[in-house]
C-alpha cells in the first residue's frame, strides 16, 4: 500500500469513493475542484493504493488559529473502498496525516462525521478523537 498525493487520473477513483459516501453527482466540477485543491498549500489531497488501484482517499485543510499557539487541521472527505475495510489503510491514513499536522504546527485534528456514519465514529473514536457537541451550519443555497 502507498499513500500519495492525488493527481487528476485520480479523479474516476475519488467519484466511485465519494459516491460510496453518498456524493453521486460530481461529474461537473470534481475534477476543477480537485485542480483548484492541488494549487492551494493549505489543502492536501491524498490517495492510497493498493496494487495500482486507488482504495482509499482523504482530504486534510490547514486552518491558522489567531488566539491559539497551535493550528488545526480539518478532515473534510474520508473513504475507503468497502471491499478494502478492515486492512489498516484508514489507521495508516490516518497516522500520515497526524505526522503532516504536527509538521504544520497544528495542535489538533477535527473532522465532522454525520450521524449516520457509526461506522466512521467507531473508527475516530479507537482513533482518539473526542465528540465536540455543537456543529452549526448556515447554507449559502438559492
Amino acid at each position: 500500500m502507498g499513500i500519495r498525493k492525488a493527481q487528476p487520473a485520480d479523479t474516476p477513483a475519488i467519484q466511485v469513493l465519494l459516491a460510496q459516501l453518498g456524493y453521486t453527482d460530481t461529474t461537473p466540477f470534481l475534477e476543477k475542484k480537485l485542480a483548484s485543491m492541488s494549487n492551494d498549500p493549505d489543502e492536501v489531497l491524498l490517495v492510497c493504493e493498493q496494487d495500482s488501484e486507488v482504495v482509499a482517499f482523504l482530504s486534510l485543510h490547514f486552518i491558522p488559529q489567531i488566539a491559539l499557539p497551535g493550528d488545526f487541521a480539518r478532515i473534510s472527505y474520508f473513504a475507503v473502498k468497502d471491499s478494502a475495510r478492515g486492512l489498516g489503510i484508514g489507521t495508516q491514513l490516518e497516522d500520515h496525516i497526524t505526522a503532516l499536522a504536527r509538521q504544520r504546527n497544528c495542535d489538533r485534528i477535527e473532522v465532522h462525521c454525520h450521524s449516520r456514519r457509526s461506522d466512521a465514529h467507531r473508527f475516530y473514536f479507537h482513533r482518539g478523537f473526542e465528540e465536540s457537541p455543537k456543529y452549526l451550519i448556515k447554507s449559502l443555497k438559492q
